[in-house]
């Protein structure tokens, strides 16, 4: 279960060549995210939600993206160029809402659940996403 869930911590990085290490919230399998972490039902519900969140978020960004790629003129290197800018900025717009969606659930974990992504984030050389810890301590 545990090597499951380090290839979908790696997954999403290999997507967008990107360091962090996300969870995944909004994938095939949240499931797993919940079992490997052990999450309260309160906590999957949350999953749950934010993972909806981030399919509308980024189903917009994505039909955006989609419309660059079938009506920017590509004639020149220019256009290429200027398409290629364009594009970025909405793939940085899908990984801001990935990070923020993650941050918002590895703020509801506990501190056995958050050492456990620590710890899975360092076996697959990935940045662990940070989140202020004292904010969900009593």
């Amino acid at each position: 279960m545990i090597k499951i869930l380090r290839f979908l911590l790696v997954l999403p990085g290999l997507l967008f060549s990107q360091e962090d290490c996300y969870l995944g919230i909004g994938g095939r399998d949240d499931q797993r995210i919940v079992q490997v972490f052990q999450l309260t039902e309160a906590q999957t519900e949350q999953l749950r939600n934010w993972g909806a969140e981030l399919k509308v978020r980024n189903e917009y960004l994505e039909n955006q993206a989609h419309s660059l790629l079938k009506n920017h003129p590509q004639s020149t290197t220019e256009d290429i160029v200027k398409m290629s800018d364009k594009f970025k900025v909405l793939m940085d717009s899908m990984k801001s809402n990935m990070r923020m969606l993650d941050q918002r659930l590895l703020s509801t974990f506990n501190e056995e659940q958050y050492n456990l992504y620590i710890m899975l984030c360092t076996e697959i050389l990935r940045s662990p996403i940070y989140v202020n810890r004292s904010v969900n301590e009593k």
